[in-house]
Order: C-alpha cells, then structure tokens, then sequence
C-alpha cells in the first residue's frame, strides 16, 4: 500500500528557537522520499523522526539562505556514510552553483553514494518519478529562489456498477485496467477519470504569478507564512509572506490542505496563524506545522 505523507524536520525561518528547528521537511510519495530544504540540525531532525539517509532519493534546495541550506553538508555525508544503496539526486538554483560546491564539499569525506547535481534554471518539469512529475518555478526573493510541485498523472477509477454490467469480474479487472480492452469492453467502458494526487511547497517569496501556479488545484500546499498580517510591509520588504496573504493564495488556488510553516522567532501564539488564516477565507484542512508532526496527504476518492 502506498504512503504519502508529509514530515516535518524544522518549522523556524531565520532564527531557530528552543521549540523550532531550522527548516526541513520530508516528502514521503509510494516508495520514494524528497527532502526539502534541509536546514542546520535537519541530520537530527531526522533521527528524531525516524527518517532514514536510506529514506533520501532527491533533494530539494529552494534557495541559498542558511535557515534553508546548512544543513546540506551533513545529510549529504550521511547519506555517504551509511552507503545509501540508491544514487540521489539534488535540484537547486542554478544561480547558487558556488554554494552548493562549498556545502557539498565543506569538509572531507568518503564519497560512496553518486550525487547527480541537477541544478534549476528555469520553469519547469524536472524529473518523472515512479508516479509523479516534479516541476519548479521561480518565487519572488532577494536571492534567487524556486518553489517546487509534485503532480501524480491522471488515471482513471474502476466503477463496480460499471464493471458488473459488463460481466468483469476477477482477474479480468486487472487484464482490462494493464490492456485497456478486454473483448468488446474498453477500459473507459468499465472507469471514469481520476484526478492524480499533488503537493506543493513554496517557501520564501512575495506574492507573484510562481505561488499561484505552484498551489493550482493542489491537495496539499506547504506555504511559508513567515509573518502575522500586521506586518505585511515587513514581509514584502524582505521578500516573505504573511499568514492571511499564504491563505487567500489557498483559498483562492483551491487547495483542499493548507500547511502554515517558517515562522518568524518573534512570534510566540502559534494560533494567531490559524485565526488570520480562518479570516482570509481559508475553509478547507489548515495544520500550523509544528517540529516532528506528520500530515497525510489528502487521498483522492
């Protein structure tokens, strides 16, 4: 049975706090697992959460600030010394190309692991895993900075009455779904369309056209909301968002699971991110994202 999940390693932005790590966040999809920006402590982050270096297939760097990238270094020498039997694969801006060498070989070690450096230029598709796309567009930030989106392609769902109609049943199931035909029978005779599964994750930037495009019609959206609304000139300024300004961008994108995270140390009610949230608008699953919690991506019916 697949696992689809969202783990959380650190939920602080630039200064951690003795409840907050520095960022981090695991994405479990079927069999495989992409970490996003791993900030420091995100390599005992990872222990406390049960998240293996084994766990790790990609890597995920929205852009070269410290709270989002420090921690590169020490998951990548993990990841090399408990010899992960799977080579890994790690985007991140193009732009940052120089501080990627500088964490990736920021001390020395045994290289047992191959690293594929797949560097983002531009919008777009990036890689086809197993069951997904993962694509990236750029954000708005004083460095260069990309959100990331992973979409399941679209399938179609066996429909009993349909199938009991035709006189499908048993290992016929299976041979129309693998084949799209079984005798007179097409598969869209038997199935309607499913929409597939997507998350996205948008970490620092101002409102611009990439955080809309990234949370279109997504099941979940991991937003950074830096901010409370009071100080949305604070968050333009430096290129962040605010909780209510994350929630109308779900609201209006249509997104069924909004994830709060990356908040400033000078807060201290993790509820008034919920209440500005709800006031926007935002009707569908809100979780303000704590260290160590796991949230289930919403399955589609």
């Amino acid at each position: 049975m697949s696992t689809r999940e969202f783990v959380v390693l650190g939920t602080a932005s630039q200064v951690p706090t003795r409840h907050r790590n520095h960022n981090g966040y695991l994405l479990r999809w079927d069999g495989e697992g992409i970490l996003f920006d791993p900030g420091e402590g995100t390599q005992r982050q990872m222990l406390r959460a049960g998240v293996a270096a084994h766990d790790i297939d990609r890597i995920c760097i929205t852009h070269f600030h410290g709270d989002h990238s420090l921690g590169l270094a020490g998951v990548i020498q993990r990841i090399n010394l408990d010899q992960v039997p799977h080579p890994v694969t790690a985007h991140y801006p193009a732009s940052g190309q120089k501080f990627f060498d500088r964490l990736r070989y920021a001390t020395a070690y045994r290289e047992t692991v191959p690293l594929r450096e797949e560097p983002v230029a531009a919008d777009g598709p990036l890689a086809t895993g197993g069951s997904y796309v993962l694509e990236a567009r750029l954000l708005s930030h004083p460095v260069e900075s990309f959100g990331y989106r992973v979409t399941e392609p679209d399938g179609r769902r066996m429909v009993p009455e349909l199938l009991a109609r035709h006189g499908i049943k048993g290992p016929d199931v299976g041979r129309i779904q693998r084949d799209g035909r079984l005798g007179g029978v097409s598969l869209d005779d038997v199935s309607e369309p499913r929409p597939g599964q997507s998350f996205a994750f948008v970490m620092d930037t101002r409102l611009c056209p990439g955080v809309e495009e990234l949370a279109r019609g997504c099941d979940m959206l991991v937003i950074e909301s830096t901010f409370l609304d009071e100080d949305e000139r604070l968050a333009t300024d430096h290129g962040h968002l605010t909780a209510g300004q994350a929630a109308r961008v779900a609201r209006e994108a249509g997104v069924r699971h909004l994830v709060l995270t990356h908040f400033s140390q000078r807060y201290t009610d993790p509820a008034e991110f919920e209440r500005q949230a709800r006031a926007a608008g935002y009707e569908g699953e809100l979780t303000i994202a704590a260290d160590l919690v796991r949230v289930p991506v919403p399955k589609r019916a």
